[in-house]
């Protein structure tokens, strides 16, 4: 099983930007951590970060065909693109949607997701720990739905 992990803008910025909101966990380390998972879980996890709304759309492009599914932290992004929700839809690859912060406890503008209505689920408020909450409920979702033989897309 290939499960890509897709990062946002900023998250490259993750131990260093607003470390009370944030935490001090970098990006590399929740990497790090979602390889070992990804091992343990019998699943090939590879991660990409890109802070350009195109480069991110480039790399959901490239999941069709390439990846069973995914793992998305859209950033700024999740509450304004739809280009980014035509992309996940376009190639169909089941994601988890997931923040390191509990969106719904700040600003408004943060309240709405363009890209929930597509997920298999959404996570947030859990810090850098959502990363393997999603991780591992996508790869159990996967599996549960390869044994009974039901489709694989999202929503």
């Amino acid at each position: 099983m290939n499960i890509v992990v897709v990062n946002g803008p900023n998250l490259n910025l993750l131990g260093r930007r607003e470390p009370h909101l944030y935490g001090h966990t970098t990006l590399a380390d929740v990497e790090a951590r979602l390889l070992e998972v990804g091992r343990e879980l019998g699943a090939s996890v590879r991660c990409v970060q890109h802070n350009g709304e195109g480069q991110l759309v480039d790399a959901i492009q490239a999941l069709a065909g390439a990846a069973d599914g995914a793992v998305v932290n859209a950033g700024a992004y999740t509450h304004t693109s739809i280009a980014l929700r035509d992309a996940l839809v376009g190639v169909g690859v089941p994601f988890v949607e997931v923040h390191v912060t509990n969106v719904h406890a700040r600003e408004d503008f943060r309240h709405r997701s363009m890209l929930a209505s597509a997920a298999l689920g959404v996570l947030c408020g859990f810090g850098t720990y959502g990363y393997e909450l999603a991780l591992r409920g996508l790869v159990a979702t996967l599996r549960a739905r390869a044994q009974s033989g039901s489709p694989s897309t999202a929503g």
